[in-house]
């Protein structure tokens, strides 16, 4: 009996046992879960805490030499839609044609910290400080329309040597190779200095055509009207055969002073830009007979995206000029424009 009762017993002992056991490993079996779910989240937080900052917006300062001329408001216009592309924005702001205002606009431009400038210098020379202080500053700076002085990354103009000759080229042909000509100049930067070389190179065919009057008319048109007005009462009738003005403001300007001089049937008149004002002043067929026709939106967009290839680090090209086409009072309606 004693012994029945003895193998009741380690039956029962042994299915506790086992009951135990598995009840054990039941335990077990359920905490890996837990342990995998949680792996997950803590990559996850892991993951976003490595999210990298987003970029700051680019902003580009532009600061032409006046935006009263029609060339540097296209410029301005290119900029922007230049920028947009690439998520950025533009400052754009006016000189005035005088170099102490360009001088603090660039000095603004760094205080605020702008990505990069884009810079047409009012005085090629002059500007060599504002542009030295930018790079200092460690700003990508870029010279546009002229050569900027200073250290700039990079320069995009029209190619105005081509500009001022094949507009004294076609003076020539005018003029059979003789006659009296005046020239009006304009600020001392690179673009014009080098139109005046380039027209003064096609000259050199022609002997008999003498420059007897030069002015400066500023690169804008009420200037050149006055200085135009100047040259006229210094030379009368008959004395002035033809005129070079260095852009199409200035040359506009001298045909108003002709026309106001009655004088406007003696001589013909040729500029540089290309711009919409001198489309409208061709279509007359009176006076101004031909312009140089330069691209601002185009010259504006390569200058941006040089500027942004600056900032990436990217080697880039120091001088790129762009050609420029005679247009006159006959292609005229071929003629695009800007």
């Amino acid at each position: 009996m004693q012994r029945s009762l003895t193998m009741k017993n380690l039956k029962i002992f042994l299915l506790l046992f086992v009951v135990f056991a598995l009840s054990a490993c039941g335990k077990t079996t359920e905490t890996k879960p837990t342990v995998a779910t949680q792996a997950p989240v803590e990559s996850a937080k892991t993951a976003k805490a490595a999210d990298p900052t987003p970029s700051k917006k680019v902003v580009i300062g532009l600061t032409v030499q006046n935006l009263s001329n029609p060339f540097f408001v296209a410029m301005s216009k290119g900029a922007a839609e230049a920028a947009k592309k690439h998520g950025g924005e533009v400052i754009a702001v006016s000189a005035e044609d005088n170099l102490a205002t360009q001088t603090a606009q660039i000095e603004d431009f760094i205080t605020k910290k702008v990505s990069m400038i884009i810079l047409s210098s009012v005085d090629t020379r002059g500007i060599a400080a504002a542009v030295a202080q930018a790079k200092a500053a460690g700003i990508p700076i870029i010279s546009v329309d002229t050569i900027s002085e200073g250290g700039v990354n990079a320069s995009v103009t029209s190619d105005n040597v081509q500009a001022g000759k094949i507009a004294g080229e076609y003076l020539v042909k005018r003029l059979n190779g003789k006659g009296n000509i005046a020239v009006l100049d304009g600020p001392p930067v690179s673009a014009v200095a080098d139109r005046i070389a380039g027209f003064k190179e096609a000259l050199k065919a022609a002997p008999d055509i003498k420059i007897v009057a030069n002015q400066n008319g500023n690169g804008n048109r009420e200037t050149s009207l006055t200085k135009m007005e100047t040259i006229l009462q210094a030379n009368g009738k008959g004395q002035i055969d033809a005129v070079f003005a260095i852009n199409d403001p200035t040359g506009i300007g001298a045909k108003i002073a002709a026309e106001q001089a009655n004088r406007d049937k003696e001589m013909f008149i040729v500029g540089v830009d290309g711009s919409p004002d001198a489309v409208t002043t061709l279509k007359e067929n009176k006076s101004f007979v031909g312009s140089s026709a330069q691209n601002p939106f185009n010259m504006i967009t390569i200058a941006v995206e040089t500027a942004f290839k600056v900032l990436a680090g990217e080697k880039v090209e120091e001088l790129i000029k762009l050609p420029t086409d005679f247009i006159t009072t006959e292609n005229v309606k071929d003629y695009k424009g800007w």
